[in-house]
């Protein structure tokens, strides 16, 4: 029995210990549905696909097909090799539940996609962690991969039909609301500010924007509100409520909206309804500045205690990062589609010459793409330029009720349509395999509150925590067909500002700076003014704006002001 007390282990619970514990007898037990026989993984008191309530521990065979996996050099974490291997393991039984693991007694060399695996089992405390290794007993042939249970294509076309048509919804709430003002604080890498004194910064400039006061506003909007961690947040409506003093009539301040950008979507559908005139929403990181005093000893999180929901999953067998499921995720579309690491390198290129022209861009040198492809390695098959840069930013952006168009200081930025539908299974490792799960959905839902078409997109501004998630973005919101990425990028040419699809065109949070989709909010406002200087796309009307991905993830359709 192994002893490692910092060592990241998952909370054993009533509910869950028949797995974390079954290890102790050399067997792996999950959840069985007894109505369907499907396999249920994470535990749930319901099977999730007829909906039975009858769901009970098995034991299962220990085996199954390699689904993906990932060499991090990275993410260290105690107790665990480095680098590790993270994967994900769909079993035998029922190929539709992968379980995150690590494997062991294997090189990434020995490793193929579709590998026949076999369970093992590592003690630590008073968990027995199923690991994987490849079986003794390979078939001449690699297993083809499980499909996904709701592949892509299924995925819009469930969206499609059961949407309610255009012509039914009268007037939609997105006629309600405007984009009436934008600001950004002082962008960077470890500016050692208060992350409150950021917020305040850029929801001054955004009021000011607006040629509003203080005073005029009556909405407080953000993500993912208080209590979050890491760099992730200043604290929250109540933090700048208690700077401010602003006393609104409505707020709202969560993580469990439609991506980052959720909380634009929540005040317009306040100022829809009536709640507020004026809503200012606002984000705001600092994880570079939060990771520095963490290493300075400056700062220190309390307690060590077990981890639960989603992260216990995963963090246990080293998968502690987004990075190490899309990474995984990238894996499969290169298996599937053919595309290359240089697939993704285009993307990362596009947005570094972008950044060039931004002065308030972390990152504006040049990009080549030996320097993309050479660079250090962080969770295979992405290295360092598939990666958002860590910063210390705000962002805000004014809400207002659209009657209030011709009192403001610029014309305002109307919002065409919104896509907030989920349509495939939330949790990381259950869902889409070959795109970032969470995008399909909001993506066609948004097609169907308008008639405008993506041939009708000046300028895109897609999510990019990763290189894959842009790449996904491109192919949900149809701007070509799903797996046709590498062909549709063309060496970068199409993306580029002067191709068919600009693309995240103040350098995205590849370079410019990880201000969790905020920041393409407000370049996409800039664009449609006719403000972005020597970035400007001439002739910019109709931009999309993308938030999120993994977790749940929104989408807005702009247009300037006619």
């Amino acid at each position: 029995m192994m002893s490692a007390s910092a060592r990241p282990l998952p909370l054993v619970t009533p509910w869950n210990e028949f797995y974390w514990r079954s290890g102790a007898q050399g067997v792996l037990r999950v959840q069985e549905c007894a109505s369907c026989t499907a396999l249920v993984h994470p535990p749930k008191p319901v099977c999730p696909r007829c909906r039975n309530t009858r769901v009970e521990p098995r034991t299962v065979s220990g085996f199954g097909t390699l689904f993906g996996y990932t060499v991090s050099h990275r993410f260290g974490l105690p107790g665990l090799p480095s680098p590790t291997i993270v994967a994900q393991v769909a079993l035998e039984e029922d190929p539709r539940v992968k379980l995150t693991t690590r494997l062991v007694d294997c090189t990434e060399d020995e490793l193929s996609l579709g590998m026949r695996m076999q369970v093992t089992f590592e003690e630590v405390e008073d968990v027995w962690l199923p690991l994987f290794r490849p079986a003794a007993d390979q078939p001449a042939d690699s297993a083809p991969l499980p499909e996904d249970e709701l592949p892509a294509e299924e995925a819009r076309e469930l969206v499609r039909r059961s949407s309610p048509p255009l012509s039914s919804l009268g007037r939609k709430f997105e006629d309600d609301a405007v984009l009436s003002g934008v600001g950004q604080s002082t962008i960077g890498r470890r500016l050692m500010k208060d992350p409150l004194a950021l917020t305040v910064e850029a929801c001054q400039a955004a009021v000011a924007d607006a040629g509003l006061t203080m005073d005029d506003i009556d909405g407080l909007s953000t993500y993912p509100g208080g209590g979050f961690d890491h760099g992730f947040g200043e604290g929250g409506v109540t933090a700048l409520e208690a700077a401010l003093r602003i006393r609104p009539a409505w707020f709202n301040g969560g993580g469990e909206t439609p991506g980052p950008g959720g909380s634009v979507i929540a005040a317009m559908l306040a100022v829809s309804a009536g709640l507020a005139r004026h809503v200012l929403c606002f984000r705001t990181v600092w994880q570079s500045t939060h990771d520095q005093l963490l290493r300075e000893r400056r700062l220190h999180h309390g307690g060590s205690g077990r981890i639960s929901g989603d992260m216990g999953w995963g963090m246990p067998f080293g998968a502690s990062s987004a990075a190490h499921i899309l990474a995984q995720t990238a894996q499969r579309y290169f298996h599937r589609y053919g595309a290359t690491r240089e697939t993704l390198g285009w993307i990362a290129l596009n947005q570094r010459a972008n950044a060039a022209l931004n002065p308030t861009a972390v990152y504006r040198e040049p990009l080549t793409m030996d320097d993309y492809l050479g660079a250090r390695t962080i969770t295979t098959p992405f290295g360092l330029y598939d990666c958002d840069v860590p910063c210390d930013a705000s962002i805000a952006v004014v809400v207002s009720a659209a009657d209030t168009a011709g009192d403001l200081r610029v014309r305002p930025v109307r919002v065409e349509a919104v896509g907030t539908r989920i349509a495939e299974a939330l949790e990381w490792d259950q869902s889409t395999s070959t795109h970032e799960p969470q995008v399909m959905g909001p993506a066609a839902h948004l097609w169907t509150r308008t008639s405008l078409r993506p041939g009708d997109v000046d300028v895109a501004q897609l999510y990019d925590g990763f290189t894959l998630n842009c790449l996904s973005w491109i192919e949900a919101l149809g701007f070509c067909g799903i797996g046709e990425a590498k062909d549709f990028l063309d060496g970068g040419k199409n993306i580029a500002r002067d191709g068919v699809l600009p693309l995240n065109t103040h350098g995205g949070q590849l370079s410019h700076g990880r201000t969790h989709g905020m920041g393409l909010l407000q370049e996409a406002i800039v664009q449609l003014r006719g403000d972005a200087g020597p970035r400007q796309v001439d002739g910019t009307g109709v931009a999309v704006v993308s938030s999120g991905g993994l977790t749940p993830s929104g989408v807005l359709l702009l247009r300037a002001d006619s």
